[in-house]
């Protein structure tokens, strides 16, 4: 074969060649190989030299080809003036701009200029050969610069703010808003005694009582929807704000604003009515009379513009205004009211009288004159004026109510008469003629009748209106004091809305609601009758519903009398004979209200007639002869109670006779008449017969101890927790059996804790383990507390214990934990809070929240006992204070508490009222 020869052996390589660059490897240049760089200049200089012309063709080829190349464009065009001034600028800005760049960079005067680092430290290399030991330990570390530098620039920072305070313009808004600020200092001092480096421990602990109060205040307002802001205050303050605003920086431009307006369009009257009135506010009456007078000669059609003149303007020159006014507008009635007003003001009423006669010749369909003028003439001359009014504007419905107002009866009869044949889509005429006939008398049927035709006749006309309208014209007849009328358009609209589908349950479950809107929310408010009407509506319809006649009988003793309360229920027990809570709030009635004893007597025993087999009236008839001292009637009703059947199927079943509570009020009442072997007998053998149930033998164990013999009640209490494992009330009694006179605490800790295996998250137990603890040790009882509060976090009888635990110093941040994690209506807590505020003088603070914590819960006694307690303690304290506290107390009888039910239920309080049970119980209460 033969053998190819490369062309390329043998010759040089091209330029910039390098060997195996295609298969990937890379080439690498050295110093060596480009020589060094002192010599690069003059190296190219030579190479530019020895360059072929071709090559500078090439080159220059490239350098016409780029066209931002001005040295290769214009090399051969001539060099002018123009050229060489331009360099000049151009040189010019790029000494400035290079030595701006210097600036930055901070070079030292004495660096070279395109010189090399190392040779720029070639002297002080050479000095380090001289520096010691000492002075190369001496150099400091990195850190060290850092930290001087950090100093120096605090220390320029003090020194700036030593050589004085620096001030700057405000705008007006900041002014304004500073202008409030009074009563709190808001400038730092400048003093040089206040450096800061001493500490006013008063001021802070001021500060913080101070954010302690707010969030009780906060605390408060959110349970019970009140607020600490004065509206009438705040409104007060925002619009003075808004005059000094104005005055400070708005005032000229809306002058400008509304020169331009007024300008560009001349005939647009509320631009010169807004005018007028800025130069008021600026307090410059003369200019805006001017701008209005101007406004009046462009406008003069404008009736707006005109009255405004008149305001402006003084009464004498007002009364020309008005003058030229109705001339340019001579139908307007604004215009012919206001002169009227002005001549009213200056007390000439002959002159009014002239001026509204002309404005009728000229307006006569207009009712606001026709009034005015009615107003000024005696009863007849009224008559007449009223009768001509009618005529020319019939379609006025005041007018016809006022002519019928000074007619007698049988004209104003007529007058209605015509006015529904004028108006026959007005129910104000309707109404009319009922109030007509209930002030002279007439039976209420009749009116009823005249309402029923007023509803059928609107709807034949086209113009009914609804149920709702309707009961507001009922309410309205009852602010006026037509009860009668009230009541008839109640039944007559009672019916509207409703479909034929709807039940009877469903139309009194609508008129229920509908009745509520008008409940007054004062004892002597409107609302009662319009509201007593509806619910009658509803009791029409579904006469055998227990809850409504409750529902109307609960109105009727909050608002009503107690005669309207007795007929209710009268006609409630004859309807739903069945129902026992109506026979006894009738029996209560008779008894409380009416001091009726014999008639309450009456209804309690035709109550067991219709339900021989009710537990609830026999105690109720029991109660009422205890507490009236017929002991005997009592227990012997008891006894017989204690015999009977009351329809009980376990009771049947294991042939037992009487219910716990029978057998329970029995003991109680023997132990009340000192008949305490009785009373333990009793008891016993209900516990046996109701093993289930523990006051039985909590009543069975508390008579054993009153007899002295401890050690039968604790084994009775032993037994019962074995059956009623979950009562706290026992293993409280229990604990407290075990404590007994020797203060053994040990045991009373052994029982209750034992009693929380049972029972784990009970208050009562906690708080009972916690008062214990705390007649030993107090560091132990906030310890214990602690732990409850983890179990039970929203039990405020645990928090309101709490507060008092704590030192005085600590017990208002406690108090702000305790309405932040209990209930916000716990009275507990809301008590707790008000004696914090009582202990600190804050009367009416503490007035406040003691009045919140008895609307709060009516049913916690130990609140209303605080809140007596408080009132009796302060010495101006009004009597009416003591006597309204008492009085609503008594309203909403109270039946637990912490220390409420132990004197309640106390056998030597058995027969006390409840007024005197309120004050023995504000006695004992301990004030920490």
């Amino acid at each position: 074969m033969y053998s190819v020869t490369k062309d390329f052996l043998g010759k040089p390589a091209p330029p910039g060649y390098i060997a195996g660059l295609g298969r990937g490897a890379t080439g690498f240049t050295t110093r060596s190989d480009i020589g060094p760089a002192r010599e690069a200049a003059a190296s190219t200089d030579k190479s530019d030299k020895d360059k072929t012309k071709a090559q500078q063709e090439a080159e220059d080829d490239v350098r016409f080809a780029n066209a931002e190349n001005e040295e290769g464009l214009f090399s051969n065009m001539p060099y002018e003036e123009d050229d060489e001034e331009a360099d000049k600028i151009w040189t010019a800005i790029d000494a400035k701009m290079e030595q701006r760049r210097k600036g930055k960079r901070k070079q030292p005067d004495d660096q070279l200029d395109g010189g090399i680092v190392d040779e720029q430290l070639q002297g002080l290399k050479r000095q380090l050969q001289d520096l010691s030991e000492a002075d190369w330990n001496a150099i400091p570390d990195v850190s060290q610069l850092a930290e001087s530098a950090a100093r120096a620039k605090r220390r320029r920072k003090s020194a700036v703010s030593r050589r004085g305070e620096r001030y700057s313009q405000v705008s007006d808004s900041t002014l304004v808003a500073g202008l409030g600020l009074i009563g709190y200092d808001r400038e730092i001092s400048t003093d040089a005694d206040t450096d800061g480096t001493t500490t006013n421990f008063l001021a802070l602990g001021q500060a913080r009582d101070d954010v302690l109060r707010m969030k009780l205040d906060q605390a408060g307002d959110s349970a019970t929807g009140k607020t600490t802001i004065d509206p009438r205050g705040y409104l007060t303050s925002l619009s003075t704000l808004g005059a000094q605003t104005a005055e400070i920086g708005d005032t000229a431009r809306a002058r400008t604003l509304l020169k331009s307006i007024t300008q560009t369009n001349p005939k647009h009257a509320p631009g010169w009515i807004a005018a007028a009135r800025l130069e008021e506010v600026a307090q410059k009456p003369g200019k805006a009379r001017s701008i209005i007078a101007q406004g009046c000669e462009n406008c003069p059609q404008s009736e707006e513009i005109w009255l405004e003149a008149a305001r402006l303007s003084p009464r004498d020159e007002a009364r020309a205004v008005l003058a030229s006014a109705v001339r340019n507008v001579p139908r307007s009635v604004r215009v012919w009211a206001a002169a009227a007003e002005l001549e009213a003001q200056a007390g000439d009423v002959a002159a009014q009288r002239r001026v509204l006669r002309r404005a009728l010749e000229l307006v006569p369909t207009s009712v606001q004159l026709w009034k005015m003028a009615v107003a000024l003439e005696p009863a007849d001359d009224a008559r007449v004026l009223l009768a001509y009014a009618v005529e020319l504007v019939p379609l006025s419905v005041d007018l016809w109510l006022d002519l019928a107002r000074l007619e007698p009866y049988s004209q104003a009869q007529k007058v209605l008469n015509r006015a529904r044949r004028a108006v026959p889509t007005s129910h104000e005429v309707w109404i009319a003629a009922a109030r007509l006939e209930e002030q002279q008398g007439q039976p209420e049927a009749k009116i009823s009748r005249i309402m029923a035709k007023a509803v059928a006749a609107l709807a034949r006309s086209g113009a009914p209106i609804d149920r709702e309208q309707w009961f507001d014209q009922a309410l309205q007849c009852e602010k006026e004091q037509f009860p009668m009328t009230c009541r008839a358009i109640v039944a007559a609209a009672a019916s509207l809305g409703f479909d034929r589908d709807d039940s009877a349950a469903d139309r009194a479950a609508a008129w229920t609601a509908e009745a509520e809107k008008f409940v007054p929310q004062k004892p002597a408010g409107p609302g009662l009758e319009t509201a007593r009407a509806i619910l009658a509506q509803a009791l029409d319809a579904q006469p055998a519903d227990a809850d409504l006649w409750r529902t109307a009988a609960d109105l009727e003793r909050e608002h009503g009398t107690a005669a309207h309360v007795d007929a209710l229920l009268k006609r409630a027990v004859q309807y739903c004979p069945q129902n026992e809570v109506l026979w006894l709030m009738a029996a209560k009635e008779k008894w409380v209200r009416q001091g009726d004893v014999a008639g309450a007597r009456v209804i309690l025993e035709e109550a067991y007639a219709a339900n021989p087999r009710s537990e609830a009236i026999v105690l109720a008839a029991v109660k009422l002869e205890s507490e009236t001292g017929q002991d005997a009637r009592a227990l012997a009703l008891l006894e017989r109670a204690r015999a009977s059947d009351f329809g009980e199927e376990s009771a049947r079943k294991q042939m037992q006779r009487g219910t716990p509570r029978v057998w329970m009020k029995s003991a109680v009442l023997l132990r009340q008449t000192d008949q305490l072997d009785a009373a333990a007998d009793v008891a016993a053998e209900g516990a046996k017969l109701f093993p289930d149930f523990f006051k039985l033998w909590l009543v069975l164990a508390q008579v054993q101890h009153q007899l002295g013999r401890t050690s039968n009640a604790r084994q009775t209490l032993a037994q019962a927790l074995k059956t009623c494992s979950r009562s706290p009330e026992l293993w409280i009694f229990a604990a407290q059996l075990a404590f007994g006179t020797e203060r053994n605490l040990a045991r009373a800790r052994a029982v209750l804790e034992r009693a929380r295996v049972f029972i784990p998250q009970s208050p009562q137990l906690w708080l009972e383990a916690v008062r214990m603890e705390a007649n030993e040790s107090e560091a132990v009882a906030r310890t214990l507390m602690a732990r409850a509060l983890q179990e039970c976090p929203r039990a405020g009888s645990l928090w309101a214990e709490a507060i008092f635990l704590e030192p005085r110093a600590q017990r208002k941040a406690k108090s702000v934990d305790a309405l932040k994690h209990a209930d916000a209506h716990d009275p507990a807590v809301t008590a707790a809070v008000a004696r914090l505020f009582w202990s600190e003088r804050r009367v009416e603070k503490a007035r406040l929240w003691f009045e919140r914590a008895a609307r709060a819960d009516p049913d916690y006694g130990d609140a209303w006992a605080w809140w007596l307690r408080f009132e009796q303690e302060q010495p101006q304290t009004d009597a009416n204070a003591v006597e309204n506290i008492v009085h609503e107390c008594e309203r909403a009888e109270p039946h637990h508490g912490q220390l409420w039910p132990q004197v309640a239920k106390d056998p030597a309080n058995a027969r006390l009222p409840l007024a005197d049970i309120l004050f023995k119980t504000a006695e004992l209460l301990k004030i920490s």
